[in-house]
């Protein structure tokens, strides 16, 4: 596995490369395009192994190396281009993390490690570091460079503390003149460190697990849902979106979403009038959650993923592991819980919690329908 840390400076990356280090025996990996050929070891001050920076010559020898050895844990804080990123998130060990905090706190911080800067110069870097452009040059060198020193420095020291600023990368980058803020497409996770007191850092790294190898290879659960959220921004309704996806064996049988029949106009093109509170001429009013209901012309995710699966197909998935599974990101209203039952639907996985959630649950139980919640990681 193979974590790298983006970020501006002084928002904590090698704090939490540290806590990786000491915590989960990650090794530092580092860039130096004046090293040998092949990787050397930089020993930390704190002598033990798992904070041993081991130093290589450029990014393609960084990807040889943790491809031959995926199973080791690594982290590194030098992929810093759109370049080195785009070769490594194509690999399956591999996670992109962002660490993000407040201008004035990252200020503060590096103030109190490093020289002194003033607010202003730092602002100043930072929107070169993250934009790119000409910041640097409309200043008439005014802007100080705030790091310098050899790039083989140790970056972690015994105390967890930076040794040398060089290696956050705070000079402007000339292989990524598009800045930071290009980087975070290849993001699979934002850390905000906002946090006061390093404990508190630690306890929300803790809390993350940035480890579990689910990160990388999502369980089936996560995967069903996630596919339940994508098949939602299909839905037509005006009232929410809803995205269910029918499973059995982990295999999917049927997807669908909420919104109106086929050959009728969108519900958000107006065709259906509950969701849309056009009711009142007919003396009805009120659209709000479940009022009305008996004149709504939306079929919800779960019926259209049963429909279009058909009662056969998920009776013969139920004969080979005694019933198919429905997977939606919202509990299932009362409507979609009797058709659920009528088609021999066994278990239920939910996200998000619904208003009518107790009497869905009360006829899933008395039917003998299996019902969880189940929730997303951030």
């Amino acid at each position: 596995m193979l974590i790298a840390l983006i970020g501006p400076p002084g928002a904590g990356k090698a704090t939490i490369a540290h806590f990786l280090a000491e915590q989960h025996g990650f090794r530092l990996l580092r860039i130096d395009s004046s090293s040998p050929s092949g990787p050397t070891a930089t020993a930390s001050s704190s002598e033990k192994q798992s904070t041993d920076a081991i130093t290589l010559p450029n990014s393609k020898v960084m990807l040889d190396y943790v491809t031959d050895r995926w199973d080791s844990p690594f982290v590194t804080l030098d992929l810093t281009t759109v370049a080195d990123l785009d070769a490594f998130i194509k690999r399956p060990f591999f996670l992109c993390v962002e660490v993000a905090a407040p201008l004035l706190m990252r200020w503060e911080r590096y103030t109190s490690k490093h020289r002194t800067v003033s607010l202003e110069d730092f602002v100043a870097l930072d929107d070169e570091l993250s934009y790119g452009g000409h910041s640097l040059s409309q200043t008439n060198g005014s802007v100080p460079m705030l790091a310098r020193g050899s790039s083989s420095s140790s970056l972690i020291g015994g105390n967890g503390i930076i040794d040398n600023m060089s290696s956050i990368s705070l000079q402007p980058s000339s292989t990524s003149s598009s800045g930071l803020t290009s980087l975070r497409r290849f993001t699979h996770l934002l850390i905000n460190n906002s946090f006061p007191h390093l404990s508190h850092l630690h306890s929300h790294l803790t809390t993350l697990n940035l480890p579990s190898t689910e990160r990388l290879r999502p369980c089936w659960d996560t995967y069903f849902l996630k596919l339940c959220n994508l098949a939602s921004l299909r839905s037509n309704c005006m009232k929410r979106r809803v995205g269910a996806v029918l499973v059995s064996s982990n295999r999917i049988l049927a997807t669908g979403y909420n919104g109106t029949p086929s050959g009728l106009r969108n519900c958000n093109q107006g065709g259906c009038a509950r969701c849309n509170n056009t009711l009142v001429a007919e003396g009805k009013s009120g659209n709000a959650c479940g009022q009305n209901l008996e004149e709504c012309l939306c079929l919800h995710a779960e019926e259209n993923a049963l429909l279009e699966a058909g009662r056969a197909k998920i009776a013969m998935g139920g004969e080979r592991d005694m019933g198919a599974t429905m997977y939606c990101n919202t509990c299932p209203c009362l409507r979609c819980a009797v058709k659920i039952i009528q088609t021999g639907i066994r278990k239920v996985v939910y996200q998000l919690e619904y208003s009518m959630d107790s009497r869905t649950k009360m006829i899933f139980q008395e039917a003998g329908v299996e019902i969880r919640q189940f929730h997303l990681d951030a």
